[in-house]
């Protein structure tokens, strides 16, 4: 073999493990309105009731999340505002949604090659979400479709959303900054509606889930 032919092989190889490795979020609004989706990584997309956004993600991803946004409005240069989930007033989102703010969370490829998923209200709710792997024969499925911004405490009520206790409250017994923390009856609300769903930050036993490296996931508003 020569080796400008080795070199072709290689960058081919290469190419095909990087295009097996990404995984692909189908981001889809099942909701009667427009959801604006945030993404890091991402960026941002107005999805209209019925509306899909195919997100490719690099293997290796992690620390990152995909969020609806309500109540949005942005100019011809993608600037504007959202009600719920805003990100620096940009539609293309470059840093996490202000709460409150349903999260589909997600780290790709780490240990043993598992990737580790969840729902998180740890940012409060907005919209109902249902976050499942869609292939590589993972069956996973977090689903979190109860009514609480209905059933929102009044201490935690928000415009468009139920925020989460810490957002309102910002004691370490709500926001588990340092240390070990337990359940409370705030964080008891959210879990009792999704119990798959992270209620509070150290909730890591029933609320984190993994699928194999490789694995494709669809996250659906309203399901």
């Amino acid at each position: 073999m020569t080796t400008s032919t080795l070199s072709t092989f290689l960058l081919f190889a290469l190419l095909l493990l990087h295009s097996t490795s990404a995984a692909v979020f189908n981001i889809r609004n099942n909701c009667r309105y427009t959801v604006w989706a945030g993404a890091v990584p991402g960026g941002g997309r107005q999805l209209n009731p019925g509306q899909t956004w195919a997100l490719t993600v690099a293997a290796g991803t992690k620390g990152a999340r995909i969020w609806p946004r309500t109540g949005c409005t942005f100019d011809g240069s993608g600037r504007g505002r959202c009600q719920t989930g805003d990100c620096n007033g940009l539609l293309q989102c470059q840093n996490y949604g202000t709460p409150p703010n349903t999260l589909a969370e997600y780290a790709l490829n780490q240990y043993q090659n598992l990737d580790f998923i969840d729902i998180s209200l740890v940012d409060g709710f907005n919209v109902p979400m249902t976050f499942k792997a869609s292939s590589g024969g993972c069956s996973r499925s977090i689903v979190c479709t109860a009514d609480i911004n209905g059933q929102c405490p009044s201490q935690l009520r928000a415009p468009g959303g139920c925020n989460n206790p810490c957002t309102v409250f910002k004691t370490e017994q709500y926001c588990c900054n340092n240390g070990p923390c337990g359940p409370t009856d705030f964080s008891r609300f959210f879990k009792q509606r999704c119990p798959d769903a992270y209620s509070y930050p150290q909730d890591d036993r029933t609320s984190l889930f993994t699928c194999p490296g490789g694995t494709n996931y669809e996250v659906i508003f309203c399901p």
